[in-house]
């Protein structure tokens, strides 16, 4: 199993180049195809025009800077990607749907290498409700981005299908680490469960050629993210993998505590999946 294709959003940013190049050096590093999606749309004039008159003009301008946007975002991502197969694609849609939709033919999406607080749905992604609606692994970069070693990786584990798809989804990397720690932060009173549950996962993954032990601490929810980026520093890893929990619920996506705090506070690579 390995990623034959990776996905990647492209923007006309300097704050997105991170994300452009993390990508890059990973498609090269794992012999991969690199495809880059730009999407954006116009928001609305917001005032009324009885007339049509100010719409029009508004619709004509905005198409002009839309185009000079999408040739931005072209250029950047070529100097980027330069020398991979792949290709650029600009649409005009919502971020978010448009990069959910192109998921159907990658086997990895690379968001983040940007501040993740962006709420402009016009032109930015929500990573969280990328990573629910999209049915693919997203991999998160932290804002300065940097070269994923992948060398060291601590596994969120949880007895969740979200935690399974996300060990099942991640096995191309785990496979190329020296050590993969699966922690479980529970309730003191669940120790021996907990004990149980990561020794099997560990098992499961030395079965299919990853370097894998369990590890179990007791901690409170609130603590799970300080908890899984301690054991990261302690072991030099780079990258956390982690199911995303999120439902929704009256128009819009609601998400737990461990998923929003690993996107808001992204120290290292994170692999999500839902």
């Amino acid at each position: 199993m390995t990623y034959r294709t990776l996905l990647v959003h492209a923007q006309p940013l300097d704050a997105a180049k991170p994300r452009l190049a993390v990508a890059a050096a990973l498609a090269r590093d794992l012999g991969a195809r690199l495809d880059a999606l730009s999407a954006e749309v116009e928001p609305s004039l917001g005032v009324a025009d009885p007339y049509g008159m100010l719409q029009a003009e508004w619709f004509s301008v905005m198409q002009t800077e839309l185009e000079r946007r999408f040739e931005l975002s072209r250029a950047l991502f070529a100097e980027a990607a330069d020398g991979l197969e792949g290709e650029w694609r600009g649409v005009r849609d919502l971020p978010t749907r448009a990069l959910a939709g192109a998921a159907r033919a990658c086997d990895l999406i690379v968001a983040g290498g940007a501040p993740l607080d962006d709420n402009d749905l016009y032109t930015a992604v929500d990573t969280a409700e990328l990573v629910v609606r999209s049915g693919r692994p997203v991999l998160v970069a932290p804002p300065a981005g940097g070269q994923l070693r992948g060398k060291a990786v601590v596994v969120a584990w949880k007895d969740s299908r979200e935690a399974r798809r996300a060990v099942a989804d991640a096995l191309p990397l785990l496979q190329r680490a020296d050590q993969v720690v699966v922690y479980e932060i529970c309730g003191r009173d669940d120790a021996e469960g907990a004990a149980f549950r990561t020794e099997e996962v560990a098992a499961h993954l030395l079965r299919h050629g990853v370097k894998a032990r369990a590890k179990v601490r007791a901690g409170a929810d609130d603590r799970v993210c300080d908890e899984l980026n301690i054991e990261a520093e302690a072991i030099d890893a780079d990258l956390i993998v982690s199911g995303a929990y999120g439902h929704h619920r009256l128009n819009e996506w609601v998400f737990g505590g461990v998923t929003r705090g690993l996107l808001r506070r992204p120290e290292r690579f994170v692999l999500l999946s839902h």
